[in-house]
């Protein structure tokens, strides 16, 4: 090869390599100014959707656990080892039923005892009253003689107070008997204790469900130690916490509707049928309380439960699809289609009051009315004054647009 071709060959391609790198980095650098000039009237493609008048429904969801209205922990009223429990989780009771036993040896060997003082204060009084009988008598044989003038006064003294003992020993032999016989009735009633049975007050129903055993056979208990709870499943109540905003709106008697994860698809009805009247201070929160009919026996204490009040039924006011309203700083906004200027519609941000939301729709009390067009897609891509281009397909909602 030559020797000017093996000198100029590596000239050449180095040129080639420089010149590359020249125009590399000078297409990046025109890269976004040719972008910002092919940006700066363009438009926003938007989906829209105009602002109407109509009714809404008021609601608010809150969640709670559900809870027995009625609950009875049936207690040992004395203490003893307990022979016998006659019932289970989940076993239907009646009232006045026995539900448990307790050993009785001792309680009925102290029956036993005042059955024993009872016959003896019975015993003393029958003494009593012979006694008063022949003091009577003597009595009245000694004032006859007295009388005749046959005794001395002394001796009618003597016999008088005689008399007037016998009375009094009947007297106090009558309170022994009395007192034997309360004794007598206080062992039975004791002894009766250790048949432990079930019961509650007139008109809550004669059924209600075991929730829960605290014993077994064989232990010691002592008095007004729980042996086993029990619940009434018919009506149950519901245990929800409200803010000050909605507890305003609550009224006891307000119906209510009732769903839970064990019945998804089925709705209980219910009614309001407690307020608390104060707030706790760490929650600032007021417990509602809602009762549920539950015939069937279905829904159980402690399950989760989602409660929906209808709060209210507002009539022509201001309605916006809730797709519309975004968040800012300074609070919800929307942005509304304006047509001013000649260059197309563009996009301004309209900051509105929000009141109750049913669904995909939501009141605006303050910041827009009909017939203005509100953006219900895009809003993201958007700043005030943003050009945008429109499309709304007929008849088609929020839900299609997306």
């Amino acid at each position: 090869m030559p020797t000017v071709t093996r000198w100029i060959a590596p000239l050449l391609v180095t040129a080639a390599l420089v010149g590359g790198a020249w125009a590399l980095v000078s297409a990046r650098e025109a890269a976004p100014r040719t972008a910002a000039a092919r940006g700066a009237g363009a438009s926003v493609a938007v989906l829209v959707a105009p602002v109407e008048r109509g009714a809404i429904t008021q609601r608010r969801l809150f969640t709670g656990t559900l809870v027995a209205k009625r609950e009875v922990v049936v207690s040992a009223k004395v203490s003893g080892r307990v022979e016998r429990v006659a019932v289970e989780l989940g076993d239907v009771v009646r009232r006045g039923q026995v539900v448990a036993e307790l050993d009785d040896e001792e309680l009925a060997q102290a029956k036993a005892q005042a059955q024993a003082a009872a016959a003896v204060a019975a015993a003393r009084k029958l003494a009593a009253d012979n006694a008063l009988e022949i003091a009577a008598r003597d009595l009245e044989r000694v004032t006859g003689l007295r009388r005749r003038g046959v005794i001395a006064e002394e001796e009618f003294d003597r016999t008088r107070a005689a008399k007037l003992e016998a009375e009094a020993a009947v007297a106090v032999a009558r309170s022994e008997v009395a007192r034997a016989k309360a004794a007598l009735a206080a062992a039975s009633v004791r002894e009766g204790y250790t048949r432990v049975s079930v019961d509650w007050r007139d008109g809550e129903g004669e059924e209600r469900v075991v929730a829960a055993r605290h014993v077994d056979e064989g232990a010691l208990v002592g008095a007004g130690a729980p042996l086993i709870t029990v619940v009434g499943l018919d009506p149950l109540v519901a245990a929800v916490h409200v803010t000050e905003r909605d507890y305003g709106l609550l009224r006891e008697g307000m119906a209510v509707a009732l769903r839970t994860d064990a019945y998804p698809e089925e709705e209980f009805a219910g009614t309001i049928a407690r307020l608390a009247p104060v707030f706790a201070e760490a929650s600032r929160q007021a417990r509602v309380e809602l009762e549920v009919a539950n015939p069937d026996g279905r829904l159980r204490p402690g399950m989760f439960a989602r409660v929906e009040i209808t709060l209210a039924r507002l009539e022509d006011v201001t309605l916006a699809p809730r797709s519309a309203i975004v968040e800012r700083e300074e609070g919800a906004a929307v942005f509304v289609i304006s047509d001013e200027g000649g260059d197309g519609p563009r996009a301004r941000l309209q900051p509105v009051t929000v009141g109750a939301t049913e669904g995909e729709r939501a009141q605006i009390i303050t910041g827009v009315e009909p017939p203005a067009r509100v953006v219900t897609l895009g809003q993201s891509l958007l700043e005030d004054g943003a050009l945008v281009s429109l499309s709304r397909a007929p008849g088609a909602g929020d839900e299609e647009a997306r």
